[in-house]
């Protein structure tokens, strides 16, 4: 048995265990950790945002007057969090019946045609972004005053990371690793 040919320890012994194969789930670790610290920033900070202006309008009878307007900027900054931690996890909304069906060759086709979809998906999205991402360099907050640009450029974030995370996906099933997650128990988040 060759270094090539040893079974990876981290998907149930299929697919094979190569630095280049651990560097792609390592970056997609990463990214998944990046994802979470920004839900985390985000909801914390909305949430003491929104805390401390209630408070304040019962104490004081008025509240931080840019309290509505930073979920402009950290809401979109949550929303790809999520998307960059469900695609890193292999946690899309999907429907699975085809995959349930298929099992060997077929499968590793299903699966390396869904990653090139997403891919060009994703690439697509942050190309046809690019007219939106410069118009909202000229729009300001009105409160805070600080460009819209900082919660669009999350659309960037987060398409970069999902097509980063497809292009990972596809070099792990060309080296014969099932990057659809197959098992129910650890597939439902429910």
């Amino acid at each position: 048995m060759s270094a090539g040919d040893r079974k990876s320890p981290e998907n149930g012994g299929k697919g094979q265990n190569s630095p280049f194969l651990s560097l792609a789930r390592g970056a997609t670790n990463v990214l998944d950790w990046s994802g979470r610290i920004i839900v985390a920033a985000c909801l914390a900070s909305m949430f003491v945002a929104l805390l401390v202006n209630v408070i304040l309008r019962y104490a004081l009878g008025s509240g931080i007057p840019w309290a509505s307007e930073i979920h402009a900027i950290l809401l979109p900054w949550l929303v790809a969090g999520g998307l960059v931690i469900a695609s890193a996890r292999g946690r899309n909304i999907a429907i699975t019946l085809l995959s349930d069906l298929l099992k060997g060759r077929a499968l590793l086709g299903l699966n390396l045609i869904i990653q090139a979809i997403i891919l060009i998906i994703a690439i697509s999205v942050l190309w046809s972004s690019q007219p939106i991402l410069k118009a909202s360099q000229f729009q300001t907050l009105s409160t805070l005053g600080i460009k819209q640009v900082w919660g669009y450029s999350s659309l960037v974030y987060a398409f970069a990371a999902m097509a980063l995370i497809a292009a990972l996906n596809l070099f792990r099933a060309l080296s014969g690793e099932d990057v659809a997650n197959h098992d129910p128990q650890h597939a439902s988040l429910s």
